[in-house]
């Protein structure tokens, strides 16, 4: 029996992966709220089109939003509309998205690999650990969703045993689907895979007029779907929504991306990031060395997916890590591929130097690391904020590295399984070292609690700066915040709003602040510090402002020094 099977020939045994990951996903999707700013703006565009009943046209700070499309919103919808608005249902959505794309890499392992069904065992276990994908994929984000849809629509385009011929209806539905979900993006990420047909499909090589003929309308059928939403929205929007909507959504944001460049290998550097742990198998290595020509038919698919998608994701400058997030399947349909062929021709006394011994060696160092940083820390020579909020639970977290190591490195058969095991295991437990010591950080839930009760007494909120929508959800705000600037635009407002509140972010508190503002917490390494706007108005104005009680802050000591926190400098700059 191949070594990187799990160690039991049972079928129920290789679908441990999804309760396992289903366990892995709830501890840590409900470990904490929301992390901002990605997710909290999600939710509040759904929130503003909730309570205004704008399910047409999105809606982020009192205004059409032409950023993104709304089927995701609408998703959030569905779950409102039977139990109520909150934050429970969006997070059990990226659960539920996030398993469905194990299932459908199952699905396309099974079709294009039918005599290695190796492949579709192990397949999940490596999509579902792949810390990336795992962390980012429950953010409350389109990037999953977009996923099924891609995956969904490469299915339409495999072969079966029973029918060669693609589903070309279904292939415009999932189209049209993943247009609804993210734009035209989508057709990067099937349209590439589709026009190299020839090369990898036997069908498409034995009937091209109709491969290309039938694949074209299916694409037409998906901007139909698409274009159903976007032109009523587009009138229903208004001129400026309709404009960014139908033009910047397509032609301007590939400018933009040529605009604001990033090299061209920039990927190259991320994709280990991406496919780790298991980019520290040896086996992957080995076996990939082993898949060489004449490719097999799953191996052209694969590489007619992945290859023109990433070369395409390269010449476009601008550039993300998640926006590979659907290609994650077929990289862990690459390593399963690997590693199923490697077993065939390494000998058996050779296979055991393949085991995940380079992933042990890691996590038996990173917990060294972090069993020796509170002793670091103590000498003085830990200065990093994040590093010195580990602190009081790194010894713990050291710990379970080390164990992990151990596990990693113990004989024995099962070494995909153990990886994704060790990897999930490793996440959950980073994830609640993150939630009990540094999660304060990017907790906005205290600030929103004191713009919520200021919005019911119909107070005006006003943020010095740009507004990224990380309150209207999280504070349930019925009312647009307005956007200041420093100057006169602080000072009309403040005038014209006696009883409003200013947001402001300064990386130092000065003790102006402490003093006179109302609430004080710390966020990702700067401040956000709410003001009474007449106040604010006066101190940079540069008049002196009379006694008052000092600030509200929180947590607990976080003005005493006894936070990790930049602690307060002197002549440091107004907030």
């Amino acid at each position: 029996m191949p070594r990187f099977l799990f160690p039991s020939d049972h079928l129920r045994a290789y679908w441990l992966w999804l309760p396992l990951w289903w366990l892995a996903a709830l501890w840590v999707v409900f470990s904490h709220g929301p992390i901002p700013l990605h997710s909290t703006r999600t939710l509040s565009v759904a929130w503003e089109m909730w309570q205004q009943h704008s399910f047409l046209v999105p809606i982020l700070n009192g205004v059409p939003y032409s950023d993104k499309v709304p089927l995701l919103y609408w998703l959030i919808h569905l779950g409102w509309a039977v139990g109520g608005v909150g934050d429970i249902w969006p997070r059990l959505l990226m659960v539920l998205i996030g398993s469905t794309q194990l299932l459908l890499v199952r699905q396309l392992a099974l079709r294009w690999f039918p005599r290695r069904p190796v492949v579709a065992r192990i397949a999940p276990w490596i999509l579902g650990a792949f810390t990336y994908g795992f962390l980012y994929n429950l953010q409350i984000m389109y990037d999953g969703l977009l996923a099924v849809w891609v995956l969904a629509a490469l299915l339409t385009l495999s072969p079966t045993e029973r029918r060669e011929s693609p589903r070309f209806v279904l292939l415009a539905l999932f189209i049209g689907l993943g247009l609804l979900t993210k734009g035209p993006v989508m057709l990067l990420h099937v349209a590439l895979p589709w026009l190299f047909g020839v090369w990898w499909h036997p069908w498409a090589r034995s009937h091209p007029r109709r491969w290309y003929g039938l694949g074209a309308l299916s694409l037409l059928g998906g901007l139909v779907i698409l274009l159903a939403w976007a032109l009523p929205a587009a009138y229903a929007g208004g001129a400026v929504y309709r404009n960014a909507l139908l033009f910047h959504q397509t032609a301007g944001r590939v400018v933009d991306a040529f605009a604001h460049a990033h090299a061209w290998w920039w990927y190259l550097p991320i994709l280990p990031l991406l496919l780790f742990p298991f980019i520290l198998w040896p086996r992957f290595w080995v076996g990939l060395t082993r898949c060489s020509r004449p490719f097999e038919p799953g191996m052209k698919m694969l590489l007619g997916w992945l290859v023109p998608v990433l070369l395409a994701f390269s010449l476009v400058s601008g550039k993300q890590a998640y926006y590979l997030t659907p290609e994650l399947a077929g990289f862990a349909l690459l390593i399963a591929l690997a590693v199923v062929r490697g077993d065939e021709r390494i000998p058996g006394r050779a296979s055991a130097w393949l085991g995940p011994w380079p992933l042990a060696l890691f996590g038996l160092l990173l917990g060294g690391l972090l069993l020796g940083l509170p002793e670091l820390a103590a000498a003085g020579q830990v200065s990093n904020r994040w590093l010195l909020g580990l602190v009081p639970q790194a010894r713990l977290l050291g710990l379970v590295f080390v164990l992990l190591g151990g596990y990693l490195f113990w004989p024995g058969r099962g070494e995909a399984a153990r990886i994704a095991i060790a990897g999930l295991f490793g996440v959950v437990a980073a994830n609640a070292t993150f939630t009990s010591t540094l999660w304060k950080n990017f907790d906005l839930s205290p600030v929103a609690a004191v713009l919520r009760q200021a919005s019911l007494r119909h107070e005006p909120i006003a943020n010095l700066g740009l507004y990224e929508g990380q309150f209207h959800f999280l504070a349930r705000l019925k009312r647009p915040i307005v956007r200041l600037y420093e100057g006169q635009s602080l000072q009309t407002w403040a005038a014209a709003h006696p009883r409003g509140l200013v947001l402001t972010y300064p990386l130092h508190l000065s003790d102006i602040a402490r003093q006179h503002a109302r609430f004080i917490q710390p966020f990702r390494g700067v401040w956000v510090v709410v003001w009474k706007a007449p106040r604010l108005a006066a101190w940079r104005a540069g008049h002196s402002l009379p006694a008052s009680a000092p600030a509200k802050a929180w947590p607990p000591g976080v003005l005493s020094g006894k936070y990790p926190q930049d602690k307060p400098a002197a002549g440091a700059r107004k907030p």
